[in-house]
């Protein structure tokens, strides 16, 4: 997880620099980031505090997010709020949450779709996941609702199998609006859906295969994880 960690902070720093220099998706100079939690998202955000990087030509957006505030641990907006957005000069409007806990969820995907519109009209310059065992990414399960979507970018989640069943995501339309989306994987668990993204095995089986960006897809894996590739 270290390594993949490393290497995904160091490729993140490079892409913000040629952003600023050459205009990013958006044409402003300006890099907007779609931030995921899991042990390595979460590590990587970490090893950013040390690195060169002008936070404040950088808008953060989240994958995902639990149907809870921000200050409680569970919150993905919270955990990347302690591993790194505190830590930086990054000014609070550049900070791009759901808003979640006691309010409707579908007005809140619906109000997220708003918020893209206004600050990511063009799609993301990078979008970075987790993945899971099973090769959910964000909240996108395999044979759900969320899966199927083709329009709409953001939708509420009400049953999700991993607890807590009820948070809002990103869709597909809006992953693959990206650039760039990184998937960053650690770990044996995860060897199989590993080797189902570089297979392309149906998105509906394996969320994580549907992803890809308009210029660049990676996969960042330990050794562990690519075990099966």
């Amino acid at each position: 997880m270290e390594a993949v960690a490393d290497e995904a902070a160091k490729r993140f720093a490079k892409v913000m620099r040629k952003v600023s220099k050459r205009g990013g998706v958006t044409g402003d100079g300006i890099a907007r980031v779609v931030l995921t939690g899991g042990g390595a998202g979460i590590l990587m955000l970490r090893k950013l505090r040390d690195l060169d990087i002008d936070w404040e030509r950088v808008h953060v957006f989240f994958g995902d997010e639990r149907n809870v505030p921000v200050s409680d641990p569970e919150s993905n907006e919270g955990q990347a709020r302690e591993a790194l957005l505190e830590h930086v000069d990054i000014p609070e409007a550049n900070i791009h949450g759901y808003g979640l806990g006691g309010v409707d969820m579908n007005a809140a995907a619906e109000n997220y779709e708003s918020v893209l519109a206004d600050f990511a009209p063009r799609g993301f310059d990078l979008h970075l996941l987790g993945m899971g065992g099973e090769g959910h990414i964000n909240s996108i399960f395999p044979d759900s609702a969320a899966v199927k979507e083709t329009t709409k970018k953001v939708v509420a989640v009400t049953d999700s199998p991993k607890p807590p069943a009820e948070r809002v995501s990103l869709t597909l339309p809006a992953v693959n609006s990206s650039a760039r989306v990184w998937l960053l994987v650690a770990g044996a668990a995860k060897a199989d859906a590993a080797k189902a993204i570089v297979d392309r095995k149906p998105a509906v089986d394996w969320p994580a295969a549907g992803a890809e960006g308009t210029k660049e897809t990676l996969l960042i894996v330990d050794e562990e994880a690519a075990s099966k590739l």
